[in-house]
C-alpha cells in the first residue's frame, strides 16, 4: 500500500511529525538522542535522569518480583498503590481522594492524558486548550482523539499566560482545558491567579480540567498546589501524576489519574483496552516511595535546584541568556547571541560544535507560532552534577 489510511496520520500530523509527501520524521527527543549517541555527546535533550531513585523503592521492586508480583495487577491499580496514592494527596494537598472509586492507575502519565482524552473526547467540534509551549504528546493524543487544539501562548521572561489571551480561547466549545504545572518546557509555575482564572472559566463553560503534575515535588521556590484543592474545581478536575520524575525511574512507567468516580470510569473504560494493565512488581514498589517522609521529596527539590543553578552559570558563561526555572527539569536558554536565532538548526549543529545535545523549544510549539520561540532552546538539569559540570565545559567553546 502507498498511502496507509488510519488514525496514525493525524497523530503524526498533530504532533508535527509528517511531512507533506507523507513521510514520518522521528520526534526531535529521538534525533537528538542518536545524535548524542553518534558523536559522544553530552544529553541534555531527553529528560531522562542518569542516576537510580532511592534505595528503598528499587529494594521493593525486587522484593515484590521474588515474591511473586509478577502477574496481572487489578484493573484499577495494586490496592496497596491505590491507598498510598490517596494518602499521599491527603497528606501534602489535603486533597480526600477515595482509593476504590476515584483513582486509575496508568502506564505513566502519558497513557493517563491518552486515555482520558480518548474516553472524554466526544467528536471534532471540541476543543481542548492547552499552554503553549506544550509537551509534543499533548498535540498528538488531541489529534489522535478527534478535536481542535486551541492554544494560549507562554512568553519570555517569566511565561505565564495573558488572561485576556486565555479567556479568549476557552469556549462552549471548550471540552477540556489541559494544564502541566510545573511546565514542561519552560519551567513555570502558574500563578494563584491564573489557576483561579482556569477554574472560573472552566465553570463558565461547563469544561473538564485536566492536570499534568508530574513536576509536582519539584516547585522549588512555592509549593506546589493542585488545581483540584481550588473552590469548586474537584468536581470537574481530573489530576495526573507519575513516579517517574519523582523517584527517577522514568523507565518504570507508573502513572495515575485521579478525580470524580464517573470520570474516572470513563477512563478506565478506555484505558483497560489500551495496557489493560502494568508494572506488578513496579507498583508496590512506588506505594512504598509515596510514603517516604517529607524530607526526601524536600531534598529532591533542593537538589534539582542546585543543579538547575550550575547548569545556568555554566550557560551564562557560553553567551546564552537564561530564564531560571521555577520547576521541574529544565532550564531554557535564548541562543541567539551565539548564532542560534534558528534554534532548530542551532541544536542540530551543537553536538557536531560543542559536543553538547539539547533540544529547540519549536519543537513544542505549532509550526504557525514558532517564530516567538525561534532562538530558544531546553536543556536537561535531571543529571549527575559531573555530567553538567563537563556540558558547561564544552559549551564553553561556543564562546
Amino acid at each position: 500500500m502507498d498511502a496507509i489510511p488510519g488514525a496514525w496520520r493525524r497523530t503524526a500530523a498533530g504532533a508535527g511529525l509528517l511531512s507533506p509527501d507523507g513521510r514520518v520524521a522521528p520526534t526531535i527527543f529521538a534525533e537528538m538522542s542518536a545524535a548524542a549517541a553518534r558523536t559522544g555527546s553530552v544529553n541534555l535533550g531527553q529528560g531522562f535522569p542518569d542516576e537510580d531513585g532511592p534505595a528503598e523503592v528499587l529494594e521493593a521492586a525486587r522484593d515484590a518480583i521474588a515474591h511473586g508480583a509478577n502477574q496481572y495487577p487489578p484493573g484499577r491499580g495494586m490496592p496497596d498503590l491505590l491507598a498510598a496514592i490517596s494518602e499521599h494527596q491527603r497528606r501534602f494537598y489535603g486533597l480526600e481522594v477515595d482509593p476504590d472509586t476515584e483513582i486509575l492507575v496508568t502506564a505513566g502519565a502519558t497513557e493517563a492524558l491518552t486515555a482520558t482524552l480518548l474516553a472524554l473526547i466526544d467528536g471534532p467540534d471540541d476543543e481542548v486548550v492547552v499552554f503553549e509551549p506544550y509537551y509534543d504528546s499533548y498535540a498528538a493524543a488531541v489529534a489522535l482523539a478527534g478535536a481542535r487544539l486551541r492554544t494560549v501562548s507562554l512568553r519570555r521572561p517569566d511565561f505565564q499566560p495573558d488572561l485576556d489571551e486565555l479567556a479568549a480561547a476557552v469556549g462552549d466549545r471548550t471540552r477540556m482545558i489541559l494544564v502541566n504545572d510545573p511546565h514542561n518546557p519552560t519551567g513555570t509555575v502558574f500563578t494563584p491567579e491564573v489557576q483561579a482564572e482556569i477554574v472560573r472559566l472552566a465553570a463558565v463553560h461547563d469544561a473538564i480540567i485536566v492536570t499534568d503534575e508530574v513536576y509536582e515535588h519539584l516547585s522549588f521556590h512555592t509549593p506546589h498546589v493542585p488545581i483540584a484543592t481550588l473552590p469548586g474545581a474537584a468536581e470537574r478536575t481530573l489530576t495526573i501524576s507519575s513516579a517517574g520524575k519523582t523517584f527517577s525511574t522514568t523507565g518504570w512507567k507508573i502513572g495515575w489519574v485521579h478525580g470524580p468516580a464517573a470520570l474516572i470510569t470513563a477512563v478506565l473504560t478506555v484505558k483497560q483496552f489500551l495496557t489493560y494493565v502494568n508494572g506488578s512488581a513496579f507498583q508496590p514498589a512506588i506505594a512504598v516511595g509515596l510514603r517516604l517522609p517529607e524530607s526526601y521529596f524536600t531534598d529532591a527539590a533542593d537538589t534539582m535546584l542546585r543543579k538547575h543553578a550550575l547548569l545556568g552559570e555554566s550557560l551564562r558563561a557560553a553567551g546564552f541568556e537564561v530564564f531560571a526555572p521555577q520547576g521541574g527539569y529544565f532550564t531554557v536558554a535564548d541562543a541567539t547571541a551565539l548564532g542560534g536565532a534558528d534554534a532548530a538548526a542551532f541544536c542540530r549543529a551543537l553536538p557536531e560544535r560543542a559536543g553538547v545535545a539539547a533540544i529547540p523549544i519549536t519543537a513544542f510549539v505549532a509550526p504557525e507560532n514558532q517564530g516567538a520561540y525561534a532562538g530558544l532552546v531546553r536543556f536537561a538539569a535531571c543529571k549527575r552534577v559531573d555530567v553538567i559540570e563537563e556540558a558547561g565545559r564544552r559549551l564553553a567553546s561556543l564562546r
